[in-house]
């Protein structure tokens, strides 16, 4: 009795009388994930082998597979010839191949639940199935018709698989080792803050979060998380690119070496036990737990060059923390991001904001933008822009003109050196019932000329690079506190 196949095609939906999932054809699977759409597969079947050349097949591969990484270990066994055959089972492309053969068509009448069948020529199906059925052409986009194919076309399969042409000298049952990069895997690390001001505490937890859209599901694996983005081939599209996040002040790399396995220049985060990755899926396992670390809030606005705010700006809440040994969380922390909570008047955890960090090492000094801040503003003014003429002359450039039939001639282009001064005043003012300490940063020092000055200002400040100065300027309770600084520059 030959096989059937039926498809109902009311507007082409699932395939009627569809087959449970069959069990997977995989063996010992390993899963090694990167954090940039890759991981690498490692499938050990065991598979008896006849003498010669032979076709296998490989079921339940990765949908997503790159072919040309394949390798297969069967000792006493070569590699002949390989496919990768992709065109998984459709409705839409069970029609697409059906074109040109002979069909049942099904219809039931939906009064009195009789069964009509009727043989029809499929003459095309592009946004519709254009149907022969004796003398007249039909579309089968409407009335619930469903469609019954005699068998499958050739070369369509339910399941992504790999075919392999083998040549056996010493036949036998053996394990089968296949191993290949894989596309549509990734991990990321999210991070779940509780900040407690008052104690100066923070309590952190840290989840690999897991997602697997390869188009197969790979049961009861052992799966190892590689933290860094390895170098592969990719046309000149720059999938490790990301957009640049807004950095604090205070972020610095650490310099002391984790207790993790590492992979070259990568750490590894294994999964304990064996775990279902499932198509489709987002899966979370907890890898980092650390209570009572170290960290603090602070404040922090940053104004542009010659920039003049004619209403107070919030400033911005920097949570700050460490990941040493001795006083943090005394781990490498994997990409991610962070999500800080704190607890209200009831007890109650409430979320106040998050942020993301890079691949940070063991011993690095964290500076997060958690939000910004209701009670403490900033209003930079500029008070004056006064012109001064040095009186000085300099010479700036001088060159050599040489004309055919004359003789050189030394040009020298001279110019008034012009400095201008400049008068900011920062309002910094506080709602709060307790006393903050505000880091005002002015910007844009460097105007390409490297000689900023600095002859007045009412607090003290730091010169953090040549862009940039910084002031940490204290405001009371319920009070206010107004920075005034001088600048003398080119520009």
């Amino acid at each position: 009795m030959r096989k059937v196949l039926a498809l109902a095609v009311a507007t082409l939906p699932a395939l009627a009388n569809a087959q449970s999932t069959p069990t997977s054809a995989q063996g010992d699977v390993s899963l090694t994930i990167y954090n940039n759409d890759l991981a690498l597969v490692q499938d050990v079947r065991q598979m008896t082998l006849p003498n010669g050349r032979t076709r296998q097949e490989f079921p339940d591969v990765s949908a997503a597979i790159r072919p040309e990484t394949v390798t297969l270990n069967a000792g006493g066994t070569g590699i002949v010839e390989q496919n990768f055959d992709y065109d998984l089972l459709t409705p839409q492309k069970l029609m697409d191949k059906a074109v040109g053969q002979t069909v049942t068509v099904v219809r039931t009448n939906p009064a009195t639940g009789a069964e009509t069948r009727e043989s029809a020529t499929i003459l095309a199906n592009n946004g519709g199935t254009v149907v022969r059925i004796g003398d007249r052409i039909e579309v089968l986009n409407q009335y619930g018709a469903r469609v019954i194919f005699p068998s499958l076309p050739a070369g369509l399969r339910a399941r992504p698989t790999l075919s392999v042409t083998l040549d056996t000298t010493t036949p036998g049952a053996r394990p089968v080792s296949l191993s290949y990069l894989s596309r549509g895997f990734g991990w990321k690390a999210d991070y779940v803050a509780l900040f407690d001001e008052a104690a100066g505490k923070i309590d952190v937890q840290g989840w690999i979060t897991l997602n697997n859209n390869s188009g197969t599901t790979f049961g009861q694996a052992k799966v190892l998380l590689v933290a860094g983005a390895v170098g592969q081939e990719n046309n000149g599209y720059n999938q490790n690119y990301r957009p640049q996040r807004q950095v604090m002040p205070g972020n610095r790399p650490g310099t002391q070496t984790a207790n993790r396995e590492s992979l070259g220049d990568f750490y590894v985060y294994p999964i304990a036990g064996r775990t279902t990755v499932a198509n489709a899926q987002q899966k979370q396992v907890s890898f980092l737990d650390v209570a009572g670390a170290p960290a603090t809030k602070a404040y922090h606005f940053r104004n542009g060059w010659l920039q003049n705010q004619t209403e107070p700006q919030s400033a911005d809440t920097v949570l700050r923390f460490s990941t040493s040994r001795e006083a943090g969380l005394g781990d490498a922390l994997p990409a991610g991001t962070v999500r800080v909570y704190m607890r209200d008047a009831r007890g109650q955890p409430q979320f106040i904001g998050e942020n993301t960090i890079d691949h940070t090492p063991m011993g690095s000094a964290l500076a997060l933008k958690t939000g910004e801040a209701f009670d403490v503003k900033v209003q930079p003014m500029l008070e004056k822009r006064d012109r001064i003429d040095s009186g000085e002359w300099e010479r700036t450039a001088r060159y050599r003109v040489t004309t055919p039939g004359k003789a050189a001639t030394e040009v020298t282009v001279e110019s008034e050196k012009v400095f201008w001064r400049t008068t900011m005043t920062y309002k910094v003012t506080n709602a709060k019932a307790t006393p903050v300490t505000v880091e005002v940063v002015q910007g844009g020092l460097d105007n390409s000329w490297h000689d900023t000055r600095v002859p007045s200002e009412s607090i003290k400040g730091e010169q953090r690079s040549a862009d940039e100065r910084v002031w940490q300027v204290p405001v009371p309770a319920n009070g206010e506190t107004t920075l005034t600084v001088q600048f003398d520059s080119r520009y």
